[in-house]
């Protein structure tokens, strides 16, 4: 597979190379901080927040072993057999959508006999998390932002050995995402109240949309030969994903 090809163009705010890959189509220069729509080459005029990364390589190694010697499920010499391979830091893109929505619905239960027609509505506010990248199997709902601690984007705040990942979807499209996601994750909840549903409508009223970087560790450690990877969120030091080896009881 050929890996693409890295452009650039030059930062409006202060001269320099601003790069950035096929796809993408939000940029932030690295030497100032400006972000900057690609293809037009003017400024983001969307609020664009950082939540600052809180732990070292080496406190997140704690934090890495903490969870390994934590849970029943895991090996009981995890934490000592193991060798961490990788520890990577990426401030990756999202856009935070603050909606309130609303899902007036129709549905049968039929738990009983005869069945029962139901109506109703669900109505829920949500920062929804739309990851602005195309391919990845991040676990997004997983990730509790922690909006209280976000501040201006600031590239100082930025560690000399992390990647800052650039957007590759623009803000309407975040916003179609969240009210599709948003659409879907109120059906799955009208299955608690009906077991078939006859009609649904889902209205999102939007409050604010933040583009935001974030900090994540990507973590990859080897156990008895085998490689594993861990997900690990840098403002909070929660972990999002974590492979466990099988353990035999």
């Amino acid at each position: 597979m050929v890996a693409a090809v890295a452009e650039n163009i030059r930062c409006s705010h202060c001269g320099a190379p601003v790069e950035f890959k096929p796809g993408e189509i939000i940029a932030t220069c690295k030497y100032c901080g400006f972000t900057t729509v690609i293809e037009t080459g003017q400024a983001f005029n969307f609020e664009h927040s950082i939540l600052p990364n809180k732990y070292s390589p080496e406190q997140i190694e704690g934090l890495v072993r903490d969870w390994m010697r934590s849970g029943f499920m895991k090996p009981g010499d995890l934490a000592k057999k193991s060798k961490i391979t990788e520890k990577t830091l990426i401030y990756l893109p999202f856009w935070v959508v603050s909606v309130e929505a609303t899902t007036k619905y129709k549905g049968i239960f039929e738990r009983i006999a005869p069945p029962i027609v139901k109506e109703g509505q669900i109505q829920k506010e949500y920062n929804w998390l739309v990851l602005a990248r195309q391919a990845s199997n991040f676990p997004t709902h997983e990730y509790d932002v922690p909006l209280a601690g976000k501040v201006p984007y600031d590239f100082r705040k930025i560690e000399g050995f992390a990647k800052v990942l650039n957007s590759e979807v623009e803000r309407d499209q975040a916003l179609e995402l969240a009210r599709q996601q948003i659409d879907a994750h109120h059906r799955f909840l009208l299955q608690q109240d009906v077991d078939r549903i006859v009609e649904a409508s889902t209205t999102v009223n939007l409050k604010q949309m933040v583009y935001l970087h974030a900090p994540v560790w990507f973590i990859k450690y080897e156990y008895k030969g085998n490689l594993y990877q861990m997900i690990v969120d840098g403002a909070q030091g929660m972990v999002l994903r974590g492979d466990i080896p099988n353990s035999k009881f």
